[in-house]
């Protein structure tokens, strides 16, 4: 077989092998960036959630103070009507202890 036929198939069964190597590198890589790909999407649906919890704890929060404010008004009103009613008794009597 002369020499030259050698190096013709030997370069040869190199470039096939790179081809294989370049195609296999390829599809792993692809592998790889559909792995990220599905852990970004679980990622992104996880940070969905918690943003919709979040709101849904601000809201409740929310909803907390308004009704604490309300309460709050509601006492203020009823001392004033206390203090109205028996201006002589003042704001000290509310303090549990017994004017002696």
């Amino acid at each position: 077989m002369p020499d030259w036929l050698i190096i013709v198939i030997v370069v040869a069964a190199l470039i096939v092998l790179a081809v294989i190597a370049f195609v296999v590198s390829k599809r792993a890589r692809a592998k790889n960036e559909e792995r990220q790909r599905e852990k970004a999407i679980e990622q992104r649906d996880e940070a969905q959630l918690r943003a919709r919890e979040a709101g849904e704890a601000e809201l409740q929060a929310s909803r907390y103070a308004e009704e604490a404010q309300r309460q709050r008004e509601r006492a203020e009103e009823l001392d004033r009507k206390a203090a109205e009613t028996d201006p002589g008794s003042g704001s000290e009597g509310r303090s549990g202890h017994r004017a002696e």
